[in-house]
């Protein structure tokens, strides 16, 4: 029979007379180690058998070791913690499904590199100061920002800052020395009016997102460039929204009173394709028969039970998230990543609103 050593004996004697928490000395007697090869094999530093590393996780394990985590962030400038900042209202964004997917992959790939996610609202300009000295105070080891809106102050406030940050989307003209991970949307919005062309549509009207979103303005702009490629018209056929439903249902109707033989519409968002489809229900015409209509997101909780199932160009937000969070820890880890501005690919999802 094996013999255990000594070192694990003696702790193992010793554990039973105090109600103190185990210490980085605690795991590194039980393991057998020293004390730095133990704090090593814990950070996941270099220089570590893998014997040893399997003893003292081994032995954190056993006796419940947790480090201090206040007292490894002297050491390493780390504090595990990463800000998800949104710039967005609070209540848009707690209503936008789109920004619920984005936090849930958040979450899910910080958790899974160990690292835990603070979610922060900017709401007005004048929350920006409060939130640069948070992020530059010593709590979060980088940031995650959706700036969307163009003329936002926040993306050039944050270049001051001495943590990394990294954004989801182009947030307008200051993004050109940021690190951004976004889609592309001009191939997306092109993707929407060919499958439109190809069913021989053509009277195609647009709704919009709002004028100061960079994403909205290149699925505007894709739309447009598609069209008139085909010599189909473009003039007056557009009608902004603000990627709420209310907002896709008031866009729709104008565009019937303005151009009642329309015969297909893209709409820039799934919220706003929504109340689209309500709107030409209203208006008795009949989906696709009478209106094909695609939408921009493909999000799972409307494109699929939409009436009728909504054809919507794809997008993968926790593929966006996972790039943002890869580009953050190169960062962290002093690399250079290879590009500033990732653009992910886009496809079209075809169901019944615009084939029967």
């Amino acid at each position: 029979m094996s013999q255990a050593r000594p070192g694990r004996l003696s702790y193992a004697l010793r554990v039973g007379s105090t109600q103190d928490r185990p210490t980085l000395e605690d795991v590194a007697a039980y393991a057998g180690v020293s004390r730095s090869t133990a704090s090593r094999a814990l950070n996941e530093e270099m220089y570590v058998s893998p014997k040893a590393r399997e003893a003292v996780l081994a032995a954190a394990r056993d006796l419940g070791y947790s480090p201090n985590q206040a007292a490894r962030s002297l050491v390493t400038k780390r504090t595990g913690a990463v800000a998800l900042v949104l710039s967005e209202p609070e209540s848009k964004v707690l209503d936008d499904p789109y920004f619920l997917i984005v936090m849930r992959a958040a979450f899910r790939e910080l958790a899974n590199r160990g690292s835990q996610m603070l979610v922060m609202f900017v709401d007005a300009p004048d929350d920006i100061p409060r939130t640069m000295k948070f992020l530059d105070g010593g709590h979060v080891d980088g940031a995650l920002v959706f700036a969307p809106h163009s003329g936002d102050p926040l993306p050039v406030a944050l270049k001051l800052l001495r943590v990394p940050v990294v954004f989801g989307g182009r947030p307008g003209r200051s993004g050109s020395d940021l690190y951004t991970v976004d889609y592309d949307n001009v191939a997306g919005a092109r993707l929407a009016v060919e499958h439109l062309i190809g069913l021989g549509r053509g009277n195609i009207v647009t709704i919009s997102g709002p004028e100061d979103h960079p994403a909205a303005l290149d699925r505007l702009t894709g739309w447009r460039e598609t069209l008139a490629a085909q010599g189909l018209p473009t003039a007056g056929r557009a009608a902004s929204g603000d990627f709420t439903q209310t907002g896709g249902e008031a866009a729709m109707a104008r565009l019937l009173d303005e151009h009642p033989d329309l015969d297909a519409v893209f709409v820039a968002s799934d919220p706003m394709a929504i109340g689209a489809l309500r709107a030409l229900r209203m208006a008795g015409r009949r989906i696709p028969e009478d209106v094909a209509v695609v939408g921009f997101d493909d999000n799972p909780s409307l494109a699929p039970v939409s009436d009728p199932p909504l054809t919507s160009v794809h997008q993968e937000p926790a593929e966006q998230v996972h790039q943002m969070v890869e580009i953050l820890h190169e960062l962290l880890s002093g690399q250079s990543p290879a590009n500033r501005h990732e653009v992910l690919p886009v496809s079209l999802t075809v169901r019944e609103s615009t084939q029967r």
